[in-house]
């Protein structure tokens, strides 16, 4: 299991390295810099403004520069908000994002998984027929969509729940539910379609012709076989959602790290756009990593293959 492990995590710091040299070079490969619309500026001052951020280096020695100070933990300041870090930039607005993340994971994983055991020890069933339209909806119609309808039903027209902002316990509803949603959808497709082709397995035949209990059958051997393909779904949701879901929190006005890195990109802020990708590749690295360590815990032959 260490051998496993310490090679999981070797692949994940060469991913980091890939993911950071190539947003790197593609970033500075697009026309223009951050001061371009800065027109009005001297050349005096703005040649200072550039050796200040280090724009003024070679490409190559920029690159250097960068990956030294990435070791220390140092992701720069930001070229757009003055005297701001990106690390300031991102302790204010993770927080927020995972908050939400994290429980519309909980909420899409815990109800995607029930749905999905239930529906498929239920085929053609009427909770089978429900899940699969509930799937359909689901993954057919956008978060921001119910993110819309949830707003003018529960906000605008029954007053519930605050329509925008952020501060109380109110505020996440309608976000979490929006997010949560096409999670549901996602893993309970998953989960059922895993459930039935567990049960047509040999092993599950012999499980039951040997006497076992339908719970013994069920828990022990479909749900553990069939929950694997679901792990890597929520590891992958994880790494998404808590880092931020653009979209939503610029609906419901969160303050998390999505609005960031769209703003970001727009003001073409060199140094923020490689924070807020960096942290997210380490995020979903590091869930990816959990997710490889969690598969050899769950089915020893994935380690020996």
């Amino acid at each position: 299991m260490l051998n496993y492990s310490l090679k999981r995590a070797g692949m994940a710091i060469l991913t980091i390295w890939v993911v950071v040299t190539i947003t790197f070079f593609l970033m500075h490969a697009i026309p223009g810099d951050p001061f371009t619309d800065q027109k009005k500026i001297p050349a005096e001052i703005m040649e200072k403004i550039k050796i200040k951020y280090g724009l003024d280096k070679p490409l190559i020695v920029q690159y250097g520069t960068y990956l030294k100070n990435l070791l220390k933990g140092d992701l720069g300041i930001s070229m757009k908000y003055k005297n701001r870090s990106v690390n300031t930039i991102l302790q204010e607005g993770f927080p927020v994002s995972a908050k939400v993340g994290m429980l519309a994971v909980a909420l899409g994983g815990i109800l995607g998984v029930v749905f999905g055991i239930i529906a498929g020890l239920n085929r053609g069933k009427f909770f089978d027929y429900f899940v699969i339209v509930i799937a359909v909806i689901g993954v057919s119609v956008p978060s921001f969509v119910f993110a819309a309808l949830f707003q003018y039903a529960f906000g605008v027209k029954l007053k519930w729940f605050p329509v925008a902002r952020w501060g109380t316990p109110a505020h996440y509803v309608m976000p979490v539910l929006a997010l949560g949603l096409r999670q549901i959808a996602y893993i309970a497709r998953m989960m059922r379609t895993s459930m039935l082709d567990v049960l047509g397995q040999d092993y599950i035949k012999t499980a039951k012709a040997k006497g076992l209990s339908r719970h013994q059958v069920t828990w022990k051997h479909t749900v553990r076989n069939a929950i694997l393909p679901v792990v890597t779904i929520l590891g992958v949701s994880i790494a998404g959602i808590v880092v931020g879901s653009f979209v939503i929190e610029s609906i419901f006005a969160i303050p998390g790290i999505g609005k960031h890195y769209v703003q970001s990109i727009t003001q073409q802020d060199y140094t923020l756009i490689m924070g807020t990708t960096v942290f997210y590749a380490i995020i979903l690295v590091v869930m990816m990593f959990i997710v490889d360590i969690v598969y050899g815990l769950v089915d020893p032959r994935i380690r020996l293959e």
